[in-house]
């Protein structure tokens, strides 16, 4: 027989849940027991102080920052908010070691802790170098120090800007060297050059100069010095940010980076035209020594003073070696002067020569020009003319003829005369442009026709009561065509 039991005593296979005797804690939520731990947590956890290496850091569009904490046994998340985000002095980074100062807390909607993390710094020197070589390598892949981006300084600038502290002693030192060297026209960008929102201002001092209008009320600089004075790796990490190196990299306008001393070197060295070791040798390289060039141009105005007196003395030597190579003015016409007396000699003879053979040829000319030669010769020409005198029968004989072939004319262009058939009874239409219509349809395309009687012209329009035409104007008869002479058949009188 099964053994009884009381229900009340054990409860684990129970169905439905039941409180046990003397058991008045009621059942907590997910909530409430998680509200617990978290109170727990942040009690016990108010400040730590956590080293660690960062690992997927991610930025959300909110402003917050979520990362999270390792080391070799461990992971810890966390996550700073966008307040705490601005205060940063360098750019988180996967594989940073940092110490991270906040909270920890507990995250109920996946059951996991976290800190809050109030500071953040990089743990120590070795860290921070890590970090430079880390973002100097991925600014190298992209270019940003290629030395063909790298321009000339401008040889004599009008203006020079210098993005630097108003109150350290870089601004001075700038000032007092170009007032020795060549002064110049400064205009200064003052700027934190170190701590919190430093590498900011730096960038939007050097955007700003380069985004200055050539014309516009603040003149626009022909060169750029950023500087500050020496310090620590951690002093000068505002111009190792990414954000100051991108705008030197993309200003307009030649940079000189004058940051820290000789053996201080930052990222912005690298992408700047030029690198100076002190703000001083930056203002060096800027502009010239304006006494060195005073001197250069006065030796330029004596050497070109020199060139152009030097070729007019050299031409004067010449010109007196050579005059005194030149002959004579006697000795240049005596050639020409024999040859003209010889010219002269020969010309009074040809003229001779000449008027002897022409009275030979005069002579010779003149003999068969006899009296007797003349008159037989006059004679002959009197027959000739009475021999070409005009016969009036031929006269009549021509004129005969052309009358009529005249009257053959007139008596075809009787017959071909369209009006001669209007006596017999017919009629002629014509257009009002005086084209002869011949059918019907031209007819009909016509705005009025005219028709042409014995008697008289007749204007009509085609479906229209014929309306009387005026009286045509008297006609001038003809004049009897002019008969033509006929050729003559003599001679020319003079042929």
């Amino acid at each position: 027989m099964p053994a009884s039991f009381d229900s009340d005593d054990d409860l684990s296979g129970a169905l439905v849940a039941k409180a046990a005797r003397g058991d008045n804690a009621e059942p907590l939520s997910i909530s409430e027991i998680s509200a617990i731990l978290k109170r727990t947590v942040e009690d016990r956890f108010a400040f730590v102080r956590v080293r660690g290496e960062l690992s997927g850091v991610k930025r959300a569009a909110s402003g917050h920052l979520y990362l999270s904490l390792k080391d070799e046994g461990a992971r810890l998340d966390g996550v700073m908010w966008k307040g705490s985000v601005a205060r940063l002095g360098f750019r988180p980074e996967d594989g940073v070691e940092v110490i991270a100062t906040g909270k920890l807390t507990t995250y109920p909607g996946r059951s996991n802790y976290q800190i809050v993390i109030d500071r953040m710094e990089i743990a120590g020197e070795g860290a921070l170098l890590a970090l430079l070589e880390k973002t100097k390598a991925r600014l190298e892949a992209e270019g940003l120090f290629d030395p063909r981006r790298k321009r000339r300084l401008p040889f004599l600038p009008r203006v020079i800007g210098v993005v630097t502290s108003p109150t350290g002693a870089v601004i001075r030192d700038i000032l007092h060297r170009l007032a020795d060297r060549f002064p110049s026209r400064v205009i200064l960008w003052p700027v934190l050059v170190q701590g919190n929102g430093a590498a900011e201002q730096v960038a939007a001092a050097v955007r700003g100069f380069s985004e200055l209008a050539p014309d516009g009320p603040i003149p626009r600089p022909d060169v750029l010095i950023v500087g500050r004075g020496g310090g620590s790796i951690e002093d000068l990490w505002s111009f190792n940010e990414e954000i100051v190196v991108r705008a030197i990299a993309e200003c307009s306008i030649p940079v000189i980076s004058a940051v820290g001393h000789e053996t201080d070197t930052t990222l912005a060295d690298f992408a700047a035209d030029m690198r100076a070791p002190t703000p001083t040798a930056a203002a060096e390289m800027a502009v010239p020594v304006r006494e060195e060039l005073r001197a250069f141009v006065g030796d330029l105005g004596l050497r070109s003073r020199r060139a152009v007196v030097r070729p007019v003395v050299l031409g004067r030597e010449r010109l007196e070696a050579r005059a005194q190579r030149l002959p004579t003015p006697e000795e240049l016409i005596a050639a020409k002067a024999q040859a003209l007396d010889e010219a002269s000699e020969r010309l009074r003879r040809a003229l001779g020569n000449v008027a002897q053979k022409a009275g030979m040829r005069l002579q010779r000319a003149a003999g068969p020009l006899t009296p007797g030669l003349l008159q037989a010769r006059l004679r002959h020409a009197e027959a000739r003319l009475s021999a070409q005198r005009l016969n009036p029968a031929l006269l009549a004989q021509r004129l005969r003829h052309d009358r009529q072939r005249l009257d053959g004319v007139a008596r075809i262009m009787a017959s071909l005369n369209p009006d001669n058939v209007l006596a017999r009874g017919y009629v002629r239409v014509t257009a009002p442009d005086g084209r002869t219509l011949t059918n019907r349809s031209a007819a009909a395309g016509e705005s009025h026709l005219t028709l042409h009687f014995r008697d008289g012209l007749l204007e009509v329009a085609p479906g229209d009561a014929p309306t009387p035409a005026p009286e045509p104007a008297a006609k001038r008869p003809a004049p009897a065509p002019r008969a033509k002479s006929p050729p003559s058949a003599q001679d020319d009188l003079f042929g």
